[in-house]
């Protein structure tokens, strides 16, 4: 994707990689919308950006959603590059119990989130002369965190959608990528500078980098051999993985 000239709006972009992506953005001189629940979160970010847009929204409400999109097709018809990257991470117990309330949040946001926003600006980004949509996906959507189980599945289900959307859109103006991150030194679990996860600053250079090229799927270097495990040793692969966190834990 062209990454100057743009007007992009990002959703899940007060803290970690939405807010990385969205200074990495804002400093190349683009328009750049940030999207989260709360208020103080979304004045701190564009105050700290002047220039910066923010905006309300629920990604798990559907009315949200269209108030937001009717919003930014009014307030910011040049729109032409929507990042999807709200979402959360909760742990559960795929062997146990699991909590159907739990269970429908982290479906919804992760993945209902994505289509439903997508869905509603859809049309405008086509109606641009050239548009980019890029879904957050995650390296778990290739080798599953068993104790994110869950989260996990929503993960692999939004890379199946992508390459579905990304094939529907072939004729457009529009192109889709992906971006797929490893555990990255972020809130999403909780942030405690553990060794195994990658430096924030670092996986915003590399990926703005992928972002720049025409590359479909973009995988920081850590995690390449990772994102190739897919195939007849795929069930070792993910066992050993997870073996490796049951004897050092993540924080919780």
């Amino acid at each position: 994707m062209q990454l100057t000239d743009n007007t992009v709006f990002i959703t899940g972009s007060t803290s970690g990689i939405g807010r990385g992506l969205a200074e990495a953005f804002h400093k190349l001189g683009n328009k750049v919308i940030v999207a989260g629940r709360r208020k103080e979160l979304l004045s701190e970010v564009t105050k700290a950006n002047p220039g910066m847009v923010g905006i309300e929204l629920d990604i798990a409400d559907p009315e949200s959603i269209k108030r937001v999109a009717d919003e930014l097709i009014r307030e910011h018809p040049t729109l032409n590059v929507l990042i999807n990257n709200a979402g959360i991470m909760p742990f559960d117990d795929a062997g146990g119990v699991v909590d159907d309330a739990d269970a429908q949040r982290v479906l919804t946001t992760n993945l209902l989130g994505t289509i439903r926003m997508t869905s509603a600006l859809i049309e405008h980004l086509k109606s641009q002369p050239r548009a980019t949509i890029v879904n957050n996906t995650s390296i778990l959507a290739f080798m599953p965190l068993a104790v994110a189980a869950i989260y996990s599945a929503s993960k692999a289900a939004l890379h199946s959608y992508t390459l579905s959307q990304r094939f529907m859109l072939r004729e457009t103006s529009v192109r889709v990528q992906e971006i797929t991150p490893p555990w990255v030194n972020t809130d999403l679990v909780k942030k405690s500078d553990d060794p195994r996860a990658m430096p924030l600053d670092a996986f915003i250079e590399q990926t703005m980098a992928g972002l720049a090229t025409e590359v479909e799927e973009v995988v920081v270097e850590a995690v390449q051999r990772v994102r190739a495990n897919p195939g007849p040793q795929e069930h070792a692969l993910v066992n050993a993985f997870n073996m490796s966190i049951v004897a050092n834990p993540m924080p919780v």
